[in-house]
């Protein structure tokens, strides 16, 4: 009998590979040593942007109907190799190049590595285990994302350019990883194998599959609020007066957090159970935004970890919950689309909160993207919050 749980330490690889990044820490000197401007460099990350949003549901009904074994290993590639390009590249319309790749290699992982963790403990009857081994390999995530921080500065002494090799090698991990998992049969009962069904089934979703739209909705809005936040923290260091050589550290603490917390989702998760779980990070989350804009000081450090405590809690918890109510052949669809949503309102709501941070002021903004995420959160949840008794 075929042990499919063999997956899981090669997912913890794929991930690792993906989180493992060297180059975060000085790409932007990378960059102005190439002769760009802050212009061009935001220009080159909203070309990263388009190619992540062109592909996300495409590649996510690939992996539903190709197999998540072959999309993984596609994506393992394209990852490689966008950091390959940008190892021997000079230039804007080159890195163009390596940000496209990179971008479209991230959308075919994305979605398709829950998804086969999801269906190989389904395969071994231990779905009720998923909370737990996704916030483990998302623990991992985070804790390899802090680790490269501080390796990158390092390298950077050597070159900005040394980071980029590393990075090549530690992305190419993914590829052998990705090789040798073992694709678990989904058990179809309709035919998938058309963009026409793949539409239908995303349609479906939100008008027919009333708990699984409230699923993706609830982990989209919190993944929205967790990925605009995280734009807020080197402008609330700078707003501190911070010092330089510190924002690696605070930066590296914070994700660190993020890694502890997530190890436990489960644990918190089976105790407080859906509803209170809902509220509890919702709650917090909020307040994270709202007490870090009025406390913009040394103080409000303390509200920052808050927020990436429960951000820690909510992506496993809230992924188990889209998972729950999926069928196998289009699960990694349905997580596509939640990671297509997460990208489309950031790139609606980022905007506009910039504007206000650079023209207002960074606890008005704070202060706004709390209510909003408040309101938002409520709303889509508002169905599950209103029951008593919870589903079992």
């Amino acid at each position: 009998m075929t042990n499919f749980s063999k997956n899981i330490p090669r997912l913890y690889l794929v991930k690792i590979s993906k989180w493992f990044n060297m180059v975060m820490p000085i790409v932007v000197l990378f960059y102005q040593s190439n002769n760009m401007g802050m212009q061009e460099i935001f220009v080159l990350k909203a070309i990263y942007s388009i190619a992540i949003v062109g592909m996300e549901i495409p590649s996510g009904w690939m992996a539903d109907v190709w197999g998540r074994k072959k999309t993984l290993v596609l994506g393992s590639i394209l990852g490689s190799l966008g950091f390959l390009i940008y190892s021997f590249s000079y230039g804007f319309w080159a890195f163009v190049v390596a940000e496209v790749i990179l971008g479209i290699g991230h959308s075919f992982v994305s979605g398709a590595d829950s998804a086969m963790l999801y269906d190989s403990l389904k395969a071994d009857k231990r779905t009720d285990k998923y909370v737990r081994e996704e916030g483990r390999i998302t623990s991992v995530g985070n804790f390899s994302e802090a680790i490269a921080g501080v390796v990158g500065g390092l390298l950077a002494a050597i070159s900005l350019r040394t980071p980029f090799y590393f990075q090549f090698a530690v992305a190419a991990i993914a590829i052998p990883a990705a090789l040798t998992m073992i694709e678990p049969k989904i058990h179809s009962t309709e035919h998938i194998h058309s963009v026409k069904k793949m539409v239908q089934n995303i349609r479906n979703t939100f008008v027919t599959n009333h708990n699984l739209r409230v699923a993706i909705l609830l982990s989209s809005v919190t993944g929205t609020a967790t990925l605009t936040f995280a734009w807020f923290v080197q402008p609330f260091f700078k707003a501190i007066d911070l010092p330089v050589e510190l924002f690696g550290v605070f930066w590296t603490a914070l994700n660190l957090t993020v890694g502890i917390s997530t190890v436990f989702a489960y644990k918190v998760e089976e105790f407080l159970g859906r509803r209170w779980s809902i509220l509890l990070v919702i709650a917090l989350l909020s307040a994270g935004y709202v007490f870090s804009g009025i406390s913009i000081s040394y103080w409000g450090l303390g509200f920052l970890f808050l927020f990436y405590l429960v951000r820690g809690l909510a992506t496993p918890i809230f992924k188990n919950y889209i998972n729950q109510y999926t069928d196998s052949e289009v699960r990694a669809t349905m997580l596509s689309v939640r990671n297509f949503i997460i990208r489309i309102a950031f790139a609606g709501i980022g905007p506009l909160l910039g504007w206000i941070t650079d023209n207002i002021s960074l606890n008005k903004a704070f202060l706004l993207a709390g209510i909003i995420y408040l309101v938002a959160a409520i709303a889509v949840t508002l169905p599950w919050l209103r029951i008593k008794k919870e589903e079992k």
